[in-house]
């Protein structure tokens, strides 16, 4: 026998029965109708999902002539017009929900990374102050959460009623976020760090030198997560925003859409531009798209994280 030869063992005897070319079963490729099955389930989901995103877009740049032939949601594109656009942003309730919505995106996002990588840190180290206790209290909020009556009355008392910290405050750390950064922090070989221990470094600069320039995935899609509901978020805004120059865009597009609520003064600007008043749908269908679009940008370089950064992490801690 050749040393090319590729030996199979008979199952049971040796070890799991190896292919032709001495792979095992799960490495080989899949049948000609297990490839043609998941190609056709991909293709079915990603229908599902661009179908109607694709309806969107088309009926919020569509005009009240197509609109209305169409009877609602447009399919079949009939020329393109940008007065449902127009008229969004010359109203200046969208526009400065739109700025809120940036601003408490950014700030909430970066105030909450903060917090959940020096609370994952810490307790990713057994010997920390208070480890148990804290990691007890982290877990337990798996199981209790307070109530919106509680939490209403201390954002109340503490003075954050109608401010932007109620925003971003009740909703700053995220117990599931923690868990999963601290089982990736966990997987850092312990000898890396007590070597910079031993060159003198401290706690917060091998935090900020080692430990996150090795997480840099995993706190992405953290920061994604947090990014998402911050941009998302309508309830806080609901319960303990009372001025409306201070609501989120997804406030406005949850009272505008969902409610079907007309928008406050503003509208009007469109017809200095000598467009036709664009109709009611291709408006909310305007922003609806003006709300998933950051998403539907930002996700596509972060996404190439997720299985290395939150998986891998999860399934190792």
């Amino acid at each position: 026998m050749s040393t090319t030869d590729t030996v199979i063992p008979a199952p049971g005897r040796g070890g799991p029965r190896r292919g032709k070319r001495g792979r095992a079963p799960w490495e080989e490729p899949g049948s000609l109708a297990g490839r043609l099955g998941k190609g056709g389930v991909i293709a079915v989901v990603l229908l599902l999902v661009i179908f109607p995103l694709y309806a969107i877009l088309l009926t919020s740049l569509s005009d009240s002539r197509t609109v209305n032939a169409a009877g609602g949601l447009v399919l079949v594109p009939d020329g393109i017009s940008f007065d449902a656009y127009r008229q969004i942003f010359s109203d200046t309730v969208v526009s400065r929900a739109i700025m809120v919505s940036t601003g408490v995106t950014l700030f909430g996002t970066l105030f909450s990374v903060a917090l959940s990588v020096l609370g994952a840190y810490s307790l990713s180290r057994p010997g920390s102050f208070l480890h148990k206790p804290m990691l007890f209290s982290v877990l337990l909020m798996f199981v209790f959460f307070p109530g919106i009556i509680p939490t209403y009355l201390l954002v109340s008392s503490l003075g954050m009623k109608d401010t932007y910290l109620s925003l971003i405050l009740p909703s700053a750390i995220s117990a599931f976020n923690v868990v999963v950064l601290r089982a990736f922090f966990m997987n850092i070989p312990r000898e890396l760090l007590d070597s910079a221990r031993i060159d003198g470094a401290g706690e917060f600069r091998i935090l900020w030198r080692i430990v996150l320039p090795l997480s840099k995935a995993v706190t992405a899609v953290v920061a994604l997560f947090y990014a998402v509901g911050y941009w998302n978020a309508w309830f806080n805004a609901m319960l303990y925003i009372d001025d409306s120059a201070k609501w989120p865009l997804a406030l406005i597009l949850r009272e505008y859409v969902v409610n079907a609520a007309s928008l406050p003064a503003g509208t009007a600007g469109v017809a200095g531009y000598g467009h036709s008043v664009p109709p009611t749908l291709a408006i909310k269908m305007a922003i609806v798209m003006v709300a998933v679009l950051p998403a539907l940008l930002i996700y596509p370089f972060v996404q190439r994280h997720f299985t290395k950064g939150v998986i891998i992490g999860a399934i190792k801690g």
